[in-house]
């Protein structure tokens, strides 16, 4: 997806943490004469696979191991007339067993013979075929934008106001798939499309509730039920959890040492430009607040001590950091379900939270409301 509208469109993906199932895909896409390779990505637990074979009279045979179910993309490239090499793909799921899939000259026709998950992925992404066609062209309008267009405000709001009705009739669609199919692993995907990297609990969780017991206490079921719990005990009005990380002279400080003051944590990262360019506004508040209250406690995903303090000397950070250097690993991060950044937490005197994700000017306006 292209920058504009990629914090809205983009999938959520689940980790791949399941045991390892094998699988095998056996393809036959007609009769192709001229040499044709075919390609397999996708995930399994040790990290991205990319495999290929060579297609023989027009068929193929992939064997993997992989988390079920897992999506994937097949990539046929093929030299005969009038075609175009990478452009002829698949996206499907891979799972246990053995699937087949046939098609007469196009990978991207191509039809699973005896896979549920692959047919009601299809028919979900044909529901769904008005709303995407709107957003890729707005995409690609973005992406043909000037550098100058770009950088205004102007072409950015107005796609940015065109796209909205789309992601709106894109969402309403996912939630009527879910709620028609309750046992389909593809409400699943969907529930994880809506929910996104920052898990609107009181949204999703009655949409997770309605799935069926054979999807919600599946592995992938299992997992995302653990976000929801994460995301209950860090949405506004609960008591935000404790942690203990280390500052920059490795002394370790503690959330709960800060309370009697209005606490905005904040997670952030010498190399996420984002970030960096937040951190002016952070500043600002700080200084206009840092008096009456109020303190900012960062946590940082850097993975080197040398960026992350040099980072915090030249954007005037001037308050206490913490990090275990451990990248999106950190496990602060993890423990707050940390999925993007810049991302925060504003907690009151008593360490509840009050509000999420200010940037700008809300945060001022939110300090402004609570000390003036």
């Amino acid at each position: 997806m292209k920058q504009l509208l990629v914090a809205s469109l983009l999938v959520s993906t689940m980790p791949a943490l399941a045991q390892d199932t094998t699988f095998t895909i056996k393809g036959n896409i007609g009769k192709i004469d001229a040499p044709a390779k075919v390609y397999l990505s996708y995930r399994n637990t040790g990290g991205n696979v990319l495999d290929s074979v060579v297609m023989k009279k027009g068929s193929f045979t992939f064997k993997g191991v992989t988390t079920s179910p897992v999506m994937a993309t097949l990539l046929l490239d093929h030299q005969g007339a009038g075609r175009q090499p990478n452009m002829d793909m698949l996206s499907c799921y891979v799972e246990n067993g053995t699937l087949q899939l046939t098609a007469k000259d196009s990978i991207k026709n191509a039809v699973f013979k005896n896979s549920r998950i692959n047919s009601d992925y299809k028919d979900y992404k044909q529901q769904q075929a008005s709303p995407e066609t709107t957003l890729k062209q707005l995409d690609a309008r973005w992406a043909a934008a000037t550098a100058a267009e770009k950088e205004g405000a102007t072409l950015r709001d107005s796609l940015m106001k065109a796209a909205t009705p789309a992601l709106e009739e894109k969402k309403q669609i996912q939630k009527a798939y879910i709620n028609q199919h309750p046992d389909s692993y593809i409400s699943l995907v969907a529930l994880r499309e809506i929910a996104g990297s920052k898990i609107d609990y009181d949204a999703v969780a009655p949409l997770f509730n309605s799935l069926s017991v054979n999807i919600s206490k599946s592995k992938a079921g299992a997992d995302f039920a653990r976000r929801l719990e994460i995301a209950k005990a860090l949405s506004v009005n609960a008591i935000a959890p404790d942690f203990t990380q280390n500052d920059v002279n490795g002394n370790p400080v503690s959330l709960s040492g800060f309370k009697g003051q209005y606490v905005l944590v904040d997670f952030w990262a010498s190399w996420c430009g984002p970030c960096r360019g937040e951190n002016p506004n952070v500043v600002k508040a700080y200084q206009q607040y840092k008096d009456k209250g109020f303190t900012i406690l960062g946590v940082s995903l850097d993975s080197k001590k040398e960026a992350w303090v040099k980072a915090i000397e030249h954007d005037q950070l001037t308050w206490t950091h913490v990090s275990d250097l451990k990248y999106w690993n950190n496990e602060v991060a993890k423990q707050y379900d940390i999925k993007s950044i810049p991302a925060n937490f504003l907690l009151d005197k008593n360490g509840k939270i009050i509000a999420r994700d200010l940037r700008g000017e809300d945060l001022l306006k939110k300090l402004g409301e609570l000390m003036n």
